[in-house]
């Protein structure tokens, strides 16, 4: 398709000349080199029928890697991609992060532990709809809600790491 390639070049070259003109838009802030990691991503999608859409996905290419089809959940991927299906438990699909953990659900020695997470979000203005007890220091999680009712569960299941 010529059209989008053309206005994909356009586009490049003038944000190509706008980054060099003075008076164009300034570089990310500060606070976006200090963000924190909030670890592992996948999308929690909330399933009327937890066979039927495992069966839909993994005709997709999709893999079970964890999960209890008796709880009505199950963790599934392809390539990079992870999504988790559960029926019954969350009233929306919800993008998820695991702080501690990588790809496969093993723990990492070390990362950003949600409660620390929770405070630099707060500080920056942010409203939680679900927080972490602060006061403790095993799994915990807190959500928000981004501006358009998408729920953001940020949902640990390691101990804070030792520092």
């Amino acid at each position: 398709m010529p059209v989008p390639r053309a206005v994909a070049a356009i586009v490049a070259v003038t944000l190509a000349a706008c980054a060099s003109v003075p008076g164009s838009p300034p570089p990310a802030p500060a606070s976006a080199a200090l963000a924190p990691s909030l670890g592992n991503f996948s999308v929690s999608l909330s399933v009327k029928d937890l066979a039927a859409s495992r069966a839909f996905y993994e005709k997709l290419g999709f893999r079970a890697i964890m999960g209890d089809p008796a709880k009505n959940w199950l963790i599934l991927q392809n390539d990079a991609a992870t999504i988790g299906l559960f029926q019954g438990m969350f009233p929306r699909n919800t993008l998820t992060f695991n702080p501690g953990w990588d790809r496969a659900a093993k723990a990492l020695p070390d990362f950003d532990d949600v409660r620390d997470i929770q405070k630099t979000l707060k500080g920056r203005g942010l409203a939680l709809v679900m927080a972490a007890d602060e006061s403790l220091s095993g799994p915990a999680s807190f959500m928000l809600v981004d501006p358009d009712g998408n729920p953001v569960l940020v949902d640990q299941h390691v101990p804070r790491p030792a520092k």
